[in-house]
């Protein structure tokens, strides 16, 4: 039922003003509103902290179903769940949770997660944003990267890694809370990107910014590995949204080769555009048994750390490989920015970047299956 509402309102409230979205490069703000007060924000949180009850599966599939219409809402979506509310559902206070979780469930505030820096990105541990103690507050300076949901007018909260013991080889880095707009934190302009573009995503920088000592999110020091917990589900979510890519490239590609017609038939009924749509439905196919079994992973108390770099490395390869094949199916017409094929040809390729490279899967999945790595 869930797949079901958020496929019909991926198509009829979506699909609509994605292109107008995609081309001027501007947030959908409408959609995100109508987002929350569905309770898509909510899925998967308890209903006491103002959460719907689910499960991070749940989320997974909503995630998967707005992919196939439009990766943009998609991550925007992926972002404020599982990167924004999450750390603090999962590291908070009972006072952090109460104050924060029903404000981002009800999607009437956006959550950001500023982890990569300008020289730390796959090594996300190279933090150079430092934050002090004077007082009973915390004073930080440096600044982040490529931040979604960073500057949007819903944004309220962005929580950031930072070196707080700098002499602690093992635990340097906290993350702290930072509730926005504040005196010393600079959104700086969005950046102009190949792809995401209805997406927000801007670089932070913080000058003196000052916050209270209690916003500290966690155990102090322990914010490197508690973000890297955060990663780990978070790739799931990604793989989710790489297969509604994925699939969302094999619906357009099907739809396109029953209809354009070419020698007197359909184009369909060629082998080679057959066995290539074959071909996207099985790396479809596979990439989503990937991301289930490793959220049924993650769900039962069982490791899935593995499973999951598994899910997103197969999940954005098939999303990539899908995007170029559809492309090649609709020949001149996919060359076209207003194609839908085109915008997941555009957006697909963050997929192998975002939260830790195809690269990076490799060598996790390499070391988990107990792979000697050399010096």
């Amino acid at each position: 039922m869930l797949r079901s509402t958020v496929a019909d309102f991926a198509h009829h409230v979506v699909a609509p003003v994605a292109a107008h979205h995609d081309a001027t490069a501007t947030f959908p703000y409408e959609v995100v509103r109508r987002m929350g007060e569905m309770g898509l924000f909510a899925l998967p949180f308890p209903e006491e902290y103002g959460g719907m009850g689910g499960d991070y599966f749940t989320l997974c599939l909503a995630i998967e179903e707005l992919a196939r219409i439009d990766q943009s809402v998609a991550i925007t979506l992926e972002a404020a769940c599982s990167l924004g509310a999450m750390p603090v559902y999962r590291f908070g206070t009972e006072a952090q949770k109460q104050y924060w979780l029903p404000q981002l469930c009800s999607g009437q505030a956006l959550g950001a997660f500023g982890l990569t820096e300008s020289e730390a990105g796959s090594d996300a541990g190279g933090t150079r944003t430092t934050a002090r103690l004077d007082g009973d507050s915390w004073v930080i300076n440096g600044s982040k990267s490529f931040i979604t949901n960073s500057g949007t007018r819903f944004t309220k909260l962005v929580t950031l890694t930072a070196v707080t013991d700098a002499q602690d080889e093992h635990h340097r880095i906290s993350s702290i809370l930072v509730e926005v707009p504040a005196d010393g934190f600079v959104v700086d302009p969005a950046y102009d990107k190949m792809g995401w573009h209805a997406s927000d995503t801007h670089p932070l920088s913080f000058q003196n910014l000052r916050v209270p000592r209690e916003n500290l999110l966690g155990e102090r020091g322990r914010g490197y590995s508690n973000f890297l917990q955060i990663l780990d589900e978070g790739r799931i979510a990604i793989a989710a949204l790489a297969v509604g890519a994925a699939q969302g490239c094999v619906d357009e590609s099907v739809a396109y080769a029953n209809s354009r017609e070419a020698f007197g038939r359909t184009i369909g009924r060629n082998q080679a555009i057959a066995f290539k749509i074959a071909d996207m439905e099985a790396r479809t196919y596979v990439a989503r048994c990937a991301y289930y079994d490793a959220a049924a992973r993650m769900l039962s108390g069982r490791r899935f750390k593995k499973e999951a770099s598994i899910a997103k490395l197969v999940a954005s390869n098939a999303a990539m490989d899908n995007a170029r094949d559809a492309t090649q199916i609709h020949g001149g017409y996919g060359f076209m920015n207003e194609s839908l094929v085109a915008r997941h040809y555009r957006d697909s390729k963050i997929l192998e970047i975002g939260e830790g490279t195809s690269e990076m899967q490799r060598m996790l999945i390499a070391r988990l299956v107990g792979v000697e790595e050399g010096n």
